[in-house]
């Protein structure tokens, strides 16, 4: 053997396990300083600290900043193809923003002004280092929790664990010094941060004389990350950023956001998270414009007010910064189209993803038609027959009638009742927008103890139904909903299918269907039976209807939430965060999976009817 060849062996059993060893202790290590430099930015904006206290957090950015650099270093040196940390094209610029924060300390400041200048003093700024590090660290942390789906682990109770996770953080984030003006009891942030994270909208306390703007920006983001989804924001870094995930890991992520194929597994996290941020950014400026100088508020304010109310809209939050929320009398006159705005977000967000990124699939196609009819008319182009998934065209067909029926019947019962003194167009505004709401947003623009027991019977119905699957919207979902009519109809008729739109139903939607409607309504009865024990002095309808909203994530209330015992608000918290993960997702993952058997048994009829 020559010296190549003992060098050769040297290398693979030597040297090479300690160089995987060793960038396996710099990811651990990597982690650790991420929980770092997150508990320092806590640290630093939610405590009124001193200036040596300032000082002590500013040493930790910098020795994260220090062990980010050699850990990145030591990774890239020293990476080989049979290690977990994988380079993406995102990685590799991730990686080169952070260096360039070595240029201030490599470099002088330029001499003389201009762009060289600017470029440094961005470069050597600190909000640009604690940005590269804060996304450094959210794609470590995302990692590791996708990481946990390689593991087989249950994704029913990883997508449950990471919603309670976030509420707990939630919970203590709010309960900081900076986060409120007199301070907040521990109950009452639970249940803020539950009802931001499964954006429900119920509150026990007034958002906008209790959080400062450091607590309501919590809220904010914690809607945004529960109208997203956990898992969804977590899996983009992982796969964006990091791009260590395994095939079971993308299998799972692919059926938790409805993924047609590996392939465009990535593509459509970027068209979930493109579309959220394009449509509440529209929502954004048309509420600005519409507000712009009647709120008599400043343009920081303004648009602050624009970018809250817009992602609570989309999200299907409910939350509002205006005391009384949308039924403050500075918005109920002349802003008819504010309504119309929100009831349109309301909407957007409650038809889900999939139909959003069918919505984009179609438009490319007919774009892409007009293209080749106007400059390549004598190539062959694919023409495709279905552009509309049965999917889509249900929760449309569906979102449309649930809509145009609430509007008329709110308008009949309300238009001499709450509507009483407005003009005729304020009052259809008005029930379109009370239509829109019921099913998962929360806002009212009138005081729902004013409504007539027909129209909050017809919420309450509404309620139950909720928005479409995989969207910002609760309730038992409109899919679902759609399918036991089409069976309950099948049934009537006789017919041995359940047949929608010239496409047959599967057995397995059908079983599932009336599966999650049982299981909504026993757990919203426990619900009910529970809080009648714990508010005796509340009526039945009010305690019916708060079950009801908080179970479909909704945020209405007949004024029960603030008035609410301990136990009344537990109660309503576990039916946020059941409803938000699902009831039927959430009873499936907590029981055993029975094994495929390879017989049956001999098939009965039971007497019905």
């Amino acid at each position: 053997m020559d010296y190549w060849d003992r060098l050769f062996l040297y290398r693979q059993k030597h040297f090479l396990p300690r160089v995987h060893q060793l960038v396996t202790w710099m990811m651990g290590i990597t982690y650790l300083c991420a929980f770092a430099f997150i508990l320092a930015i806590v640290y630093e904006y939610g405590f009124m600290i001193s200036p040596e206290e300032r000082s002590g957090v500013e040493v930790i950015y910098r020795a994260v900043w220090v062990v980010m650099l050699i850990c990145t270093t030591v990774q890239i040196i020293f990476r080989e193809d049979g290690t977990s940390y994988k380079f993406t094209v995102w990685t590799w610029i991730l990686d080169i923003l952070l260096y360039l924060t070595l240029v201030p300390v490599i470099f002088h400041r330029p001499e003389h002004g201009g762009g060289v200048e600017w470029v440094w003093t961005v470069l050597h700024s600190t909000y640009y280092r604690n940005g590269i590090l804060l996304l450094l660290s959210l794609s470590q942390l995302s990692s590791s929790l996708v990481r946990l789906l390689g593991r087989r682990t249950n994704p029913s109770l990883i997508l449950a664990s990471s919603f309670f996770i976030f509420i707990l953080i939630g919970a203590g984030l709010l309960m900081l010094p900076r986060a409120t003006y007199h301070g907040i009891s521990w109950i009452d942030a639970l249940f803020t941060a539950t009802s931001a994270t499964c954006v429900t909208g119920l509150v026990t306390v007034d958002v906008p004389s209790t959080f400062t703007l450091e607590g309501q920006i919590i809220i904010i983001l914690l809607i945004q990350i529960g109208g997203l989804g956990v898992m969804t924001l977590t899996s983009f870094f992982a796969m964006f950023f990091m791009g260590n995930t395994s095939l079971y890991n993308q299998l799972v992520v692919g059926d938790m956001i409805s993924s047609n194929s590996l392939n465009s597994l990535l593509s459509t996290l970027l068209y979930i998270l493109g579309f959220t941020l394009a449509i509440e950014g529209v929502g954004m400026l048309l509420i600005w414009w519409n507000i712009h100088g009647t709120l008599g508020m400043s343009l920081h304010q303004e648009l602050y007010f624009s970018a809250f109310h817009s992602i609570s809209a989309f999200c299907n939050a409910g939350f509002s910064t205006l005391p009384g929320g949308m039924g403050n009398p500075m918005v109920m006159q002349n802003h008819n189209l504010l309504y119309i705005i929100l009831g349109l977000l309301i909407a957007l967000g409650g038809i889900g993803f999939p139909i959003l990124v069918n919505f984009y699939e179609t438009l490319s196609y007919h774009i892409g038609y007009l293209r080749w009819k106007i400059l390549r008319p004598s190539r062959h182009f694919a023409k495709k027959v279905h552009l509309y998934n049965l999917n889509t065209k249900i929760v449309l067909i569906m979102t449309v009638l649930l809509l145009l029926v609430g509007t008329v019947v709110i308008v009949i019962f309300e238009w001499n009742h709450a509507f009483a003194g407005m003009p005729v167009i304020d009052k259809w505004v008005h029930a379109f927008f009370n239509s829109s709401c019921p099913r998962t947003a929360g806002f009212a623009s009138v005081g729902l103890t004013t409504l007539s027991k027909q129209t909050l019977l017809l919420m309450l119905v509404l309620m139950m139904i909720g928005g479409g699957t995989q969207s910002t919207a609760g309730g038992l979902k409109i899919n679902v909903f759609a399918v036991i009519l089409i069976n309950l109809w099948a049934v009537i008729r006789g017919s041995e299918h359940t047949v929608i739109l010239k496409r047959e139903l599967s057995v397995d939607s059908i079983r599932r269907s009336h599966a999650a409607l049982i299981s909504y309504l026993v757990i919203v009865f426990i619900g009910i039976f529970a809080m009648s024990i714990c508010e005796p002095q509340a009526s039945v309808m009010a305690i019916a209807f708060e079950c009801f909203s908080a179970l479909s994530t909704v945020g209405s209330s007949l004024d029960l939430s603030p008035t609410l015992s301990n136990t009344g608000k537990f109660i309503d918290i576990l039916l946020m965060f059941i409803g938000r993960v699902g009831t039927f997702t959430l009873i499936a993952g907590l029981v055993k999976q029975e094994k495929k058997r390879n017989y049956k048994y001999p098939s009965d009829n039971i007497i019905i009817n």
